[in-house]
């Protein structure tokens, strides 16, 4: 296990492959750690690749993180910890809106943008409210099972039993301090003017079965963004990194590549 001390708390990282190589950054959706990338990141080994867990998540420090920008914060501090002074960043879910949010505070950092599963602003104050009070209530495990039907397409779930039941349990096991507060950080964030405002080449991808994120909405982020582009990731749902991580990797890397040869 690594950890590194950033803006002022302790995340768990993983940071692999030569220092001097183009940095590649991973940043999880809510109720999830950094093992969700775990059959994309052995596919760029010629990568320094950089995941950690989220503050509130897996073994991270749980306190505070309820905005957006405090989210940001915390990966400007542990690319600046880590030595790491330009990389692509890839953001799922809240993860994207972390990555939106960093380029508006430290674009510095951003070489590439690849923006997948997410949008400018996610749901509605209220949908959100309630969530925090089903997990105030009940727990993160109380909302589960109805979690797996927003991360997974029906065909994924019924092929891939066990690979649901584990992924079950890491959302399960989250702590409800730090779920809560993600879940807020989502109810208040807003990064219409963030993707307005971004400079560097983005990719966003959605998967064609995500009912969390759904296709026409990160298509929207996409309009919003200069220059940026969309592509569907066929037969997915909202964790593309579990369903179809070959894809996925494969539609990175040739988004880094144009970057090298354009």
């Amino acid at each position: 296990m690594d950890a590194v001390k950033a803006n002022g708390i302790v995340l768990h990282v993983e940071d692999r492959g030569p220092r001097d190589a183009p940095a590649l950054v991973f940043i999880n959706s809510v109720g999830t750690d950094f093992r969700i990338w775990d059959a994309v990141v052995p596919q760029f080994p010629h990568h320094r690749t950089l995941r950690y867990d989220k503050r509130g998540h897996g073994l991270s420090t749980s306190a505070g993180g309820d905005s957006i920008d405090a989210h940001a914060a915390d990966l400007a501090a542990l690319l600046d910890a880590s030595g790491i002074r330009r990389a692509t960043v890839v953001g799922l879910s809240i993860g994207g809106m972390i990555a939106l949010g960093l380029t508006r505070l430290r674009p510095d950092l951003v070489g590439r943008l690849v923006l997948c599963d997410t949008a400018h602003k996610i749901g509605t104050a209220e949908a959100w409210q309630a969530r925090i009070a089903g997990v105030e209530a009940g727990g993160v495990g109380s909302i589960a099972e109805a979690t797996m039907e927003r991360w997974f397409s029906a065909e994924f779930r019924a092929r891939q039993p066990e690979l649901v039941a584990i992924a079950r349990n890491m959302l399960s096991r989250t702590p409800a301090d730090g779920y809560i507060r993600a879940c807020a950080a989502l109810r208040d964030g807003d990064l219409t003017a963030a993707a307005q405002g971004v400079a560097v080449p983005t990719l966003c991808l959605c998967g064609t079965e995500d009912i969390a994120t759904r296709p026409e909405l990160v298509r929207s982020l996409a309009a919003l963004i200069p220059g940026a582009r969309y592509q569907d990731i066929p037969g997915a749902g909202h964790l593309p990194c579990v369903e179809a991580p070959e894809l996925l990797a494969r539609l990175i890397r040739d988004f880094i590549e144009e970057g090298r040869h354009g």
